[in-house]
Formats: structure tokens, C-alpha cells, sequence
């Protein structure tokens, strides 16, 4: 179809050209003294080239005169090409591991005029793992205010920073300084909120940003809780040596930590500490009997003062469902012993050493054996204890 086009409308060119070929019409021009007398299919053809031959000066004028302008986009866009050609590069080599690649593609973006934020802080992160802390802090002075909500950036980054340095009040300043709300809003704000004040020791601190973390994002929960954990055990540390203190932070403690066996060991070792034996054997018996745990029953014969019969029945309770226990078995032992109740003692501490032999046991026993006038029976269980805790340590080792 559009040859056919193209073939009619060459049809017609050449009848017009065969018309006004045959123009028998002419055109003088005078300009005295002279005469010129031409066709007027030349003059026409004449008009039509000096037409066209106008216009391509004119286009050559305009272009010559945008030439400079042309210049200037043409550079500006080859190295806005190259500087993002340099970002791309120094993103690549930094989530691949080669920081001093990193730094050096993104100082070259910077240089080639890339205005966003997003170079320098690259380059003060590649710095930073490579602990240059002088570049470091340096590329993070220049990313302050290239681009809105470069901010955010910049100081998500400090604080990082800060607190690998264990700088949590600095850490904390920078967050502070986060604009709007995002303190509050943003998760990983939050997330690095909450191991400042961890490393800060504000543990009440701690426990808000936890609990707000969490409600922002569940998938965080398995943190919050261990922080919260992590809080509540190092503020009953603080209070070992105050038992006002001691009693106001348990009784303000959720009850479902109080029953946590590493909570309750932390809290009933702290009593124990403060000479309130009453009071940890009630927690760690409310504990057991909500979950057992073999290391927290042996804490129960830890603290014996005057009478422990009811502790012995409690503890006999226990052996009914945890006759295999060692720990309950040596926590029996060492009640007995407290009590003067020799054979029990010595029955509960060999079953305990035959489940599973500890110092603690071997030591029980050669305390038994001293008060039974036994002093080889007693060396030779001292020994026993010492030998086992140097294979322990070695162990570790």
C-alpha cells in the first residue's frame, strides 16, 4: 500500500514538472543599466533553492550557537553515567567483602559529582570496617545535608558506629537527632535504641524499647524478650546489696519471669546473699513446682539456716517424680547434713555421685566424714572434688 502511494505521488511530480515545463511565462528584472530576463520555471526553482539554502544557514546559525550549551548536557550527563556507573561498582564491592574497593569507587561518584548521601555514607561504612576512623568520620561530615532525608541516613550510620565502639550516649544522641518521629516509627532506629541502652545499663530503658519494638515488629520478639530477661536479672543485681530494693523490683516483676529458672536462680542467689533464706526457698519452690530444673533445685539446699525439716519434706516431695535427679539428690544431702541426719546424708550423696559425680557432692561428703570423725575418709573426698574440678577446667580449656 505504501508503494503505491509512493509510486502515484512520483506519477504526479513528473505531470507537474511535464506542465510547468511547457509555462511559456517569463520574468524580467531591471536594475539599471542592466536587464535580466528569465523563465519562470527558473525563476521559481531559483526561489525554491535560495528558500532552502536560507534555512539550512539558519539551522547551522542556531546550532552553532547551542553548541556550548549541547557541550555542557553532553558532560554533564557522561559523568552523572560515570558516577552511577562508580556507585553501582563500589555497592557491589562492599556487599562482597572488598571494603577498600568500596571506599575508593565511592569517593570517585563523589568526585564525579554524585549529589546524593548515599556515597559518602558508603564510603564511611567500607571505612569503618576497614577501622579507618579518621576517613570514617570524615565522609560522614560530608554526607550532612546533600539531599532531604539524608539525615536519616547519615545518622542511622553514626549510631551504628558508636555503639560498636561501645559509645551508647553518643549512640544515643544521634537517634535522638533523627528527624520527625522516626526514632519511634523506625525499626531498625529502634533496634539500635535498644543495645544502647543495654550497653548505657538503663534497664528500665531497656524494658520500654523492648516492649515498643516489639509491638512495631513481631518477627523481633525472640530479641525483646531475651533483652527484657537480660533486664530484669541485672536489676536484681543491682539491688544485692539492698533488700528493700530487692523486694520492690521482685514484686514489680511480671509473673511470668519470676518463674524463668535463670531469672529465679539470679533472684534467689541475691537473697541468699542477703541472708533472706525464708524467702528463696518460697520462690524457687514456686518455680519447681511450676517447671522442674535440675540446676535450679540444687540453689534449694544452698541457703540452710536453724531447722530444714520442712525443706527435707518438700525436697522428699520433689523425689517422687525426680527419683533420677542428681541435683535434688545433693540438695537432700546437703539438707541432711545440715540437720545432723547422718545416713540420709550419706545414702542422698552417694546416689547423688552415682547419677552424676560433682565437686559439690565429694565436697558435701568430706564435710560428712569430718563430722564423723573420719579425716582419711574426708581426705580422700577432698581429693576426689579437686581432681574433678581440674578435669572440669581442662575440659573447658
Amino acid at each position: 500500500m505504501r508503494f503505491l502511494f509512493w509510486l502515484l505521488a512520483l506519477f504526479a511530480v513528473a505531470a507537474g514538472f511535464a506542465v510547468f515545463a511547457r509555462n511559456h511565462g517569463y520574468v524580467l528584472l531591471v536594475y539599471a543599466p542592466w536587464r535580466i530576463e528569465l523563465s519562470l520555471t527558473v525563476f521559481i526553482l531559483a526561489q525554491l533553492l535560495l528558500l532552502v539554502g536560507a534555512y539550512m544557514s539558519l539551522r547551522l546559525l542556531l546550532g552553532a550557537l547551542a553548541l556550548p550549551d549541547f557541550v555542557r548536557r553532553f558532560r554533564a550527563e557522561r559523568a552523572q553515567r560515570k558516577g552511577r556507573e562508580a556507585m553501582l561498582a563500589a555497592l557491589t564491592a562492599y556487599f562482597e567483602g572488598r571494603f577498600a574497593v568500596a571506599e575508593k569507587e565511592a569517593e570517585r561518584a563523589i568526585a564525579l559529582g554524585e549529589s546524593t548521601s548515599l556515597n559518602a555514607i558508603l564510603a564511611a561504612r567500607a571505612a569503618n570496617e576497614l577501622r579507618q576512623f579518621d576517613k570514617r568520620d570524615a565522609h560522614l561530615r560530608s554526607a550532612s545535608g546533600k539531599s532531604p532525608g539524608d539525615d536519616t541516613l547519615r545518622l542511622m550510620a553514626q549510631a551504628q558506629f558508636d555503639l560498636e565502639q561501645r559509645q551508647p550516649q553518643k549512640a544515643l544522641g544521634a537517634l535522638k537527632a533523627l528527624p520527625g518521629n522516626a526514632q519511634r516509627k523506625h525499626v531498625g532506629a529502634l533496634t539500635l535504641e535498644l543495645k544502647a541502652q543495654q550497653q548505657a545499663r538503663n534497664w528500665d530503658a531497656v524494658l520500654e524499647v523492648a516492649n515498643q519494638l516489639e509491638k512495631r515488629n513481631d518477627s523481633h520478639r525472640p530479641m525483646a524478650e531475651q533483652m527484657r530477661q537480660q533486664a530484669w536479672m541485672e536489676k536484681l543485681r543491682a539491688c544485692a546489696e539492698d533488700g528493700k530494693s530487692l523486694r520492690a523490683v521482685w514484686k514489680s516483676m511480671p509473673s511470668e519471669y519470676k518463674h524463668l529458672p535463670r531469672i529465679a536462680a539470679e533472684a534467689a542467689r541475691t537473697f541468699m546473699r542477703l541472708g533472706e533464706c525464708a524467702m528463696s526457698h518460697k520462690l524457687l519452690a514456686e518455680t519447681l513446682n511450676a517447671e522442674w530444673d535440675s540446676g535450679l533445685v540444687a540453689l534449694y539446699g544452698d541457703c540452710r539456716e536453724g531447722s530444714v525439716v520442712a525443706q527435707i519434706e518438700q525436697a522428699e516431695d520433689w523425689l517422687k517424680e525426680h527419683h533420677d535427679d542428681a541435683g535434688l539428690m545433693l540438695t537432700l544431702g546437703k539438707l541432711c547434713l545440715h540437720q545432723e541426719l547422718w545416713g540420709k546424708a550419706q545414702s542422698y550423696l552417694d546416689a547423688s555421685i552415682s547419677l552424676q559425680p560433682s565437686r559439690d557432692a565429694y565436697t558435701a561428703l568430706a564435710h560428712l566424714a569430718e563430722k564423723q570423725q573420719k579425716p582419711d575418709d574426708a581426705f580422700k573426698y577432698y581429693q576426689l572434688a579437686t581432681q574433678l574440678a581440674e578435669s572440669g577446667s581442662s575440659a573447658r580449656k
